[in-house]
């Protein structure tokens, strides 16, 4: 339904990343994938959801030849803890540091979505909630060793073994923690259709 809408569009997703590529097949939405690497630095004053448009924003500024009728997307997820913002680890041992942190604690997971155009800029976010039971060190070494996770915000997936064991509750969406709110990424795609 939404790609026959969207047929006059060429949707460019700026990500490399499987899963986000996947919901934009369930999604029903013809893409080409686009990847510019980009240095995911932000200002040391940002908190939270502004560290997430940030980068979201910072990875589309690298398109300077978007046509006119492209839209360009791109996104960024963050797990916010304890006032600091915690990204890809940069080892196993900084992915053990993270989990140990985020253990019998509560944390919040931030995914930003910016849609570029030759003539706007459209970025969204979206917030969930998520709750670890306390894990133990030998439950930490086990998922780092067998899913590696230093792809990840926060140093974990949801949908992997460690989300199956340790999460005890969520509030909001699902689909944000993965790194996608694709119910306002649907929304807005409906959006630039009846333009």
């Amino acid at each position: 339904m939404l790609a026959e809408k969207l047929k006059k569009f060429q949707i460019i997703l700026a990500s490399g990343s499987p899963r986000r590529q996947l919901f934009f097949k369930e999604l029903g939405v013809d893409f080409v994938v686009q990847l510019i690497p980009v240095e995911e630095i932000y200002p040391n004053h940002l908190k939270g959801l502004e560290i997430a448009n940030y980068i979201a924003q910072l990875k589309a500024s690298v398109y300077t030849n978007i046509r006119p009728k492209d839209i360009l997307i791109t996104s960024d997820t963050i797990v916010w803890h304890q006032d600091k913002a915690l990204g890809k680890p940069t080892s196993s041992k900084d992915a053990f540091a993270m989990l140990q942190s985020l253990s019998g604690s509560a944390h919040q997971v931030i995914t930003s979505v910016c849609f570029t155009t030759t003539n706007q800029q459209i970025t969204l976010a979206d917030t969930t909630k998520v709750w670890f039971k306390k894990l133990t060190d030998e439950e930490i070494n086990y998922y780092i060793e067998k899913y590696n996770p230093l792809d990840k915000a926060g140093a974990y997936g949801i949908q992997e073994w460690i989300g199956s064991i340790g999460i005890t509750k969520i509030k909001g969406s699902y689909n944000t923690v993965m790194g996608l709110p694709t119910h306002l990424v649907y929304k807005t795609l409906m959006k630039f259709a009846s333009q």
